[in-house]
């Protein structure tokens, strides 16, 4: 199968450009190699690809119109793994235009490809944030989602929404992926875990925002890929018991569906920290602070929906994934 990768230097698309790879797809991966974080673990990512024959990068952005159109014309792809995108919550309360141009814009592109080169099936990351003010737990994909509280939740929601024309328009197979607390090695170093290990180790005090009272789904790297790959050798197909007139907001008669990824045990931070504190055998000096604009203060994923379609119910415990995020941190900045 041949695969195109949307954002292959970032966290989640590097490592699921890896499992396609190991597993024998061929690959071509995209990415522009935004400064929104340090744009030398990026590349440090696409190197550790860059040795397999089967794997071709590309830098280009998804907003680029022209040159998307023409690398679709060009390679005839079976399947697109959409994984770029402008990330974070906070970040969007300073910068709100990125998200429109990268997560909006550079959608479309892609959505337009897929659509005039009949792409057999189009997986996409949505995000656990598209829950926004909802306070019913787990988060269910049968939930109604229309209370964003962040620019951020507000564009992955819009893309649910433009998948879904794209599939009742042009029959184009999309799955949506809502991504809950992604971590593990070669994580993103604005990431909860990234951040206080690092300062944890410099003896620098970490910020705890909302009191430590929030508690998270984290999802283990390793699982989140697994549960990428396995929908995306099932393609989306038309619910053909839904009913219009009582709409499942995950399903449609259309080729389109959504789905949560997550660990299923919600964390409260501070076990979290706790954990961390274990496998660095140091303690945090923990600075605590209000909840920030746009985060919500509990997460959790019913992710019946992901087992039933695909046989799969993600399983790392963080006592699992936090040391093997400490063991590469330490090996890759030496510290």
């Amino acid at each position: 199968m041949r695969v195109l990768v949307t954002g292959a230097a970032g966290f989640v698309g590097a490592a699921t450009t890896q499992k396609l790879l190991d597993r024998g797809d061929d690959v071509v991966g995209i990415d522009n190699l935004n400064p929104y974080y340090d744009p030398k673990l990026k590349a440090d990512r696409i190197e550790r690809l860059s040795g397999n024959d089967r794997f071709e990068f590309i830098e280009m952005d998804c907003a680029d119109q022209d040159g998307m159109a023409k690398l679709f014309q060009k390679d005839k792809f079976d399947t697109v793994v959409h994984l770029a995108a402008q990330a974070g919550v906070r970040y969007s309360l300073e910068h709100p235009f990125a998200y429109l141009e990268a997560n909006l814009n550079g959608f479309l592109t892609v959505l337009e490809g897929c659509r005039h080169q009949s792409i057999k099936h189009l997986v996409y990351a949505s995000s656990s944030s598209v829950y926004g003010g909802n306070e019913k737990l787990p988060f269910s994909v049968e939930d109604k989602v229309d209370h964003p509280i962040s620019l951020y939740a507000a564009t992955k929601k819009s893309n649910e929404h433009m998948a879904h024309v794209y599939a009742h328009l042009y029959g184009v197979p999309c799955t949506g992926l809502r991504f809950f607390t992604v971590y593990g090695p070669w994580g993103r170093p604005d990431m909860a875990l990234f951040r206080f290990v690092e300062s944890i180790l410099k003896d620098e005090p970490i910020q705890v925002f909302g009191g430590g009272e929030q508690t998270r789904d984290f999802t283990y790297i390793d699982d989140i890929v697994e549960g990428v790959l396995r929908t995306l050798d099932t393609p989306a197909t038309g619910d053909g018991n839904w009913d219009p007139s009582a709409p499942n907001p995950a399903t449609s008669a259309a080729p389109w569906r959504v789905f949560n990824i997550g660990g299923g045990r919600p964390i409260p931070l501070l076990q979290f920290i706790g954990c961390i504190e274990d496998c660095l055998q140091k303690k945090a000096v923990m600075e605590f602070l209000p909840m920030q604009p746009g985060d919500v203060r509990h997460t959790e994923a019913d992710v019946q929906a992901l087992s039933e379609a695909v046989g799969y119910t993600p399983s790392t415990p963080i006592d699992v994934g936090i040391p093997r995020f400490i063991e590469w941190y330490r090996t890759y900045y030496q510290a």
